[in-house]
């Protein structure tokens, strides 16, 4: 007898990719300070495309910018930009290179003030996770109030492409909020 298919949100698709990214990561509270920075770099260089894209391009990211490692990527030079540049396996976006050199300094400011990036972001849902209860895709929006006073904060910070929908998205993708539909298997496990 064949294991039933499993109800997933309706955005996954059939890509085993994607699949396993919506199954293991998806919603999953993350509170790593320097993966939550992994994670708002990608969500910014998906603006304009399909998130499958960046899914595909991981691995190439965090090897063309170390790991994700905000100390080193502050100090990139225009070498390290031209290099980038020139790396097919990436999103060679410059103002999305540059944006991240950027970011990372801001990171590293945020760090230095005490509490962390984790604690500066999760302030934003009172350190806990907003559990939606959405029956449909369409019924997710695209950006809330807490994206935009989040996006607000990162900008006056010095980030750039944390626009409230890619922070919404954000926000989605690090458990944040639960916005997995309420159909969906994983909806009662994150």
């Amino acid at each position: 007898m064949s294991k039933k298919a499993e109800t997933r949100c309706a955005w996954v698709g059939a890509d085993p990719l994607y699949t396993a990214y919506h199954d293991e990561e998806w919603g999953v509270p993350e509170w790593d300070d320097q993966a939550l920075f992994e994670k708002l770099i990608l969500d910014g260089f998906q603006a304009g495309l399909s998130w499958l894209t960046i899914l595909k391009k991981r691995d190439n990211f965090r090897r063309a910018f170390h790991d994700f490692d905000p100390q080193r990527i502050a100090a990139y030079t225009p070498d390290d930009v031209a290099r980038l540049m020139a790396d097919a396996g990436i999103v060679r976006n410059r103002a999305k290179i540059e944006a991240t050199i950027g970011n990372a300094r801001g990171w590293l400011e945020i760090m230095a003030e005490g509490d962390g990036f984790s604690a500066f972001l999760w302030d934003f849902v009172d350190g806990k996770p907003k559990v939606n209860h959405w029956q449909s895709l369409s019924n997710v929006p695209a950006e809330t109030d807490v994206s935009k006073a989040m996006s607000k904060t990162l900008k006056a910070r010095g980030f750039r492409f944390v626009g409230p929908t890619i922070v919404y998205a954000f926000m989605q993708a690090v458990g944040m909020v639960n916005d997995h539909t309420t159909d969906c298997f994983r909806y009662k496990q994150v």
